[in-house]
């Protein structure tokens, strides 16, 4: 099982990638070896390592890969939409997660604790969600939908911790009602508004949370 006859190098990283992000979402890190992916994605565990130089290193690739990027994709779906909608939009479906690839990064921060094969491609990937949501907020602060005088760093590391514990929390779990969660959501997000603002009414999409 080494190169695949017909399947051109890309191909083959992408299947490596995928095989990877399913294995560790079900399995963990500890628990998947690589030669269970290498398996799974039909090729060689010599050929795994022409394309990552470690388990650990592999695991952040099918992570940046296949991780989901609905505040992305919203926001590129719809320029028209506000980012303080999109991020409303966001925070009512997070609860309701079920995507077992969503699991994927709570395992990759796990391992990261642990291994720093892990740990270093892990931190260069924050910091890239990071600077992606400071961007978001920056042009937010711009066109006057948020406070220019809060921290854009700050606002995108409190979005990303709270998609990241909601990772940990199974919908059945979480004991919230949808109303109430929405209420304080919004709360929230009117928080980061200019002082004096008037605050904007959410969407249909939001007020549904149109994301399910």
């Amino acid at each position: 099982m080494g190169r695949i006859a017909g399947v051109t190098a890309a191909e083959t990283r992408e299947r490596l990638l995928r095989a990877a992000a399913d294995a560790f979402a079900e399995r963990g890190y500890d628990g998947t070896r690589v030669a269970d992916i290498a398996a799974a994605a039909g090729v060689s565990n010599g050929a795994l390592y022409a394309h990552f130089g470690s388990k650990g290193e592999l695991m952040v690739a099918a992570l940046r890969a296949h991780g989901r990027r609905l505040l992305a994709e919203l926001v590129a779906a719809d320029p028209e939409r506000s980012i303080t909608e999109s991020l409303l939009i966001i925070g009512r479906w997070l609860p309701r997660r079920r995507d077992a690839r969503g699991h994927l990064v709570v395992e990759a921060l796990v391992a990261a604790r642990r291994d720093a094969d892990v740990a270093r491609p892990m931190h260069d990937y924050m910091g890239e969600r990071a600077g992606m949501l400071e961007e978001l907020v920056r042009a937010a602060q711009a066109g006057g939908e948020m406070d220019g005088a809060l921290s854009p760093n700050a606002i995108a590391h409190f979005c990303l911790l709270l998609a990241m514990g909601s990772a940990l929390v199974p919908p059945e779990m979480h004991g919230v009602g949808d109303e109430e969660w929405s209420a304080l959501l919004t709360r929230v997000v009117a928080a980061f508004a200019p002082p004096g603002a008037a605050a904007r009414p959410a969407g249909p999409a939001a007020q549904t949370g149109g994301t399910r």
